[in-house]
């Protein structure tokens, strides 16, 4: 196999080998993990697989046909790719409140494995970085945090960038409610003056 360690869209070459004397006609099977692989008898002791992904990495092997019971040795190609798949989990789940503090966790695929983790805040007027590491806490997370955070993974192949959304509980003071009742008595009104103190919540989405 040549080469052996490849990154993702690179090609590879499979020679089959032996030092036994083959009929003029021969074909030959190839096996990835011990299986076959679909349609790749040759009449060639060369096989390439092209434009390689994630998916290609395994144990590589072949036998002659009629020989089936005699496969070569294997060979592991390890296929390097930047981060993918990448995903933010937030704690607590749900709803956020004003004040309260979220924790945000960054995970992402990728071989060889995710070097460092960012974290960025974008405004409208610019993009700053706020963290280095996969884990991120928010304290006293505010209505002004709607502008959005970002997550970005990155190895020495590549980099992957996502948006984080959270989903924030705007909490505003308390406000005065008055009101009046009145009451008709022996002849006479009687009006009640009372003042009492409500809260205001409103729902809105950090949206990115």
């Amino acid at each position: 196999m040549d080469p052996t360690s490849v990154s993702e869209r690179e090609n590879v070459t499979l020679t089959c080998r032996t030092k036994c004397t083959l009929d003029p006609i021969t074909v030959y099977s190839w096996y990835k993990n011990g299986q076959p692989i679909p349609n790749s008898n040759t009449s060639s002791p060369v096989y390439i697989l092209f434009s390689v992904s994630s998916e290609d990495t395994g144990r590589y092997s072949c036998a002659v046909e009629g020989h089936e019971d005699l496969p070569s040795a294997e060979e592991t190609l390890t296929v390097r790719y930047g981060p993918k798949n990448t995903s933010v989990s937030i704690s607590p789940s749900g709803e956020i409140v004003e004040g309260s503090s979220v924790n945000l966790t960054c995970s992402s695929d990728a071989n060889p494995p995710v070097d460092k983790y960012t974290w960025y805040k974008v405004t409208y007027k610019n993009m700053s970085m706020r963290h280095s590491g996969q884990r991120y806490t928010i304290h006293n997370i505010s209505s002004e945090d709607r502008e959005g955070y970002y997550c970005e993974a990155l190895n020495i192949i590549g980099r992957e960038t996502i948006p984080v959304h959270i989903n924030v509980i705007s909490v505003f003071p308390w406000v005065p409610v008055v009101g009046v009742g009145a009451v008709l008595t022996a002849g006479a009104l009687l009006l009640t003056i009372y003042c009492s103190l409500k809260r205001s919540v409103f729902h809105f989405h950090i949206l990115y």
